[in-house]
C-alpha cells in the first residue's frame, strides 16, 4: 500500500478532443474514476488534486460576456468555484464507481486556499496564460479598459497573462491531514489552490493570480508524508528533445540528472517544466525513504506504479 497524491492534468477531466461541455466532462471523469478506483481497490490511499485551466477560462468568458448584466467574479472566486464544481464531479463519479465494486466510499472535496508572497516576482512579470485567444483589437481593448496584461501567441492570437506565484502554505492543511490520516479519499488544492495573501491586522485576502497545481501538489505530498506523487499529463512520459525527430523518453531520472535538464530548457515552463520542478521539490522535501515521482498519462498510471511505464524520478543513490 502506498500513500499517493494523484495530480490530475486537465485532460483527465476535460478531453481536448471534445467540446468540453459539462456532459463531456462527466463522461471523461467517469473514465478517470475507473483508474482511480483500481488504485484504491489495490490498497493504495489516495489524495487527488487537479488542474482547472479550461474551467477557469470558461468562467472568465462567461463573466466577460455578462459584463453590465451581473456582477463580475474575480480570479480567486473563479478558482474557488471550479474547485467546488470539479470536486463535486470527481467525488460523484468516483463514489459511484466504488459503490459498483461493493465499496460504499464517499470521497470528499475540501476547498483549499494557498498563501503566496505579495512580493513574489511573479506579480511583476506575469507568465501564466489563461482564458481564450483574442484578436489584437480585443486585446488592446482589455489592456486599456481592464488593465490586463496580454501576450501574442503566433498564429493563434492574444491571451491574458496573470501572475503564478510560488505556493508557501496550504491553509486547510490540518483538516486535510486529519481526514487523510483517517483513511478518507479526498479531493483538495484544485487548480493549485486559491491564492491569498496575508495582511497583518486585516487577515487574508485573495489576489488575481493562479498557482501551479503541480507545485502545490508536491508541497501537499511532502506535508502528508506521501510515498508517491503521481503527476498525470497528456504524454506517456517526460522526454528529452520533445517534439523533435530525436525525442527520447526518459524512463528514469534522479534529482541530479533532472536539475541540469530543467536548467537547459529541456522542460519548457509552460508544459513539463513545473512538473519536473515539482518532482525535485517533493523528493528533496520528503521524509519517506521510498519517495518517488511518476510522470505519465492516465492510461499508463497503473503500469507506472509497477515500474513498467512513464518516467520515474527518484533521489540520487
Amino acid at each position: 500500500m502506498r500513500r499517493i497524491v494523484v495530480a490530475l492534468g486537465g485532460n483527465a477531466i476535460s478531453d481536448p478532443a471534445t467540446p468540453g461541455t459539462i456532459a463531456d466532462q462527466f463522461a471523461q471523469t467517469r473514465a478517470t474514476s475507473v483508474v482511480l478506483a483500481n488504485l484504491i481497490q489495490a490498497g493504495h490511499q489516495l489524495l487527488i488534486t487537479h488542474g482547472n485551466g479550461p474551467q477557469v477560462g470558461n468562467i472568465l468568458r462567461r463573466v466577460e460576456l455578462a459584463a453590465g448584466e451581473v456582477y463580475p467574479i474575480d480570479l480567486g472566486l473563479c478558482v474557488a468555484d471550479s474547485q467546488a464544481g470539479m470536486g463535486y464531479m470527481i467525488c460523484q463519479c468516483l463514489g459511484n464507481e466504488l459503490a459498483r465494486r461493493g465499496r460504499p466510499v464517499q470521497p470528499a472535496t475540501i476547498v483549499t486556499s494557498v498563501r503566496v508572497d505579495p512580493a513574489d516576482p511573479a506579480f511583476v512579470s506575469p507568465t501564466k496564460p489563461i482564458g481564450i485567444y483574442y484578436t489584437r483589437e480585443q486585446a488592446d481593448r482589455h489592456i486599456a479598459n481592464d488593465g490586463w496584461q496580454m501576450k501574442a501567441f503566433p498564429r493563434r492570437g492574444w491571451r491574458r497573462m496573470v501572475p503564478s506565484p510560488q505556493p508557501l502554505e496550504i491553509l486547510q492543511l490540518e483538516p486535510i491531514r486529519a481526514l487523510f490520516e483517517a483513511g478518507h479519499v479526498l479531493v483538495a488544492a484544485g487548480g493549485g489552490g486559491i491564492p491569498v495573501i496575508h495582511r497583518p491586522g486585516s487577515g487574508y485576502e485573495g489576489v488575481e493570480a493562479v498557482v501551479d497545481k503541480d507545485l502545490t501538489s508536491a508541497m501537499l505530498a511532502v506535508q502528508l508524508q506521501a510515498d508517491t506523487l503521481a503527476i498525470i499529463t497528456g504524454e506517456d512520459a517526460a522526454y528529452r528533445d520533445f517534439g523533435t525527430p530525436d525525442q527520447t523518453a526518459l524512463t528514469a531520472l534522479t534529482v541530479s540528472e533532472a536539475r541540469p535538464l530543467l536548467a537547459s530548457g529541456q522542460f519548457p515552463a509552460g508544459s513539463m517544466g513545473p512538473k519536473i520542478q515539482a518532482a525535485i521539490n517533493f523528493l528533496t522535501g520528503s521524509v519517506s525513504p521510498d519517495a518517488q515521482v511518476l510522470i505519465t498519462s492516465f492510461a499508463h498510471v497503473e503500469a507506472a506504479l509497477d515500474g513498467q511505464a512513464g518516467t520515474c524520478v527518484t533521489r540520487d543513490p
